[in-house]
């Protein structure tokens, strides 16, 4: 079955994970946590980060993450790949 079917966030309004603005702080920040806090009691949470840290870029929340979030876990995980890699040779 597709995630997406899953997605608690299906029937919200949209617009609450595409915050316009200065996401750290005031009105949009509190749109953010509004997001995450709906993302964080979803079934589809891994799959739907997943998805949106490999489509990169992709705007507003996705997965409980917004976009510098999956910025970070990617660098990390290119780290973490390229430490491996040495570690081999």
């Amino acid at each position: 079955m597709d995630w997406r079917g899953s997605a608690i966030c299906r029937d919200a309004d949209p617009d609450l994970f595409f915050p316009i603005g200065n996401v750290s702080s005031g009105p949009p920040l509190m749109q953010v946590e509004e997001a995450k806090s709906m993302c964080q009691r979803c079934p589809a949470l891994g799959p739907c980060r997943d998805w949106a840290v490999e489509a990169d870029p992709v705007e507003g929340i996705w997965g409980g993450t917004t976009e510098a979030e999956r910025r970070a876990i990617r660098r990390r995980a290119a780290r973490q790949g390229q430490a491996a890699a040495e570690r081999v040779t």
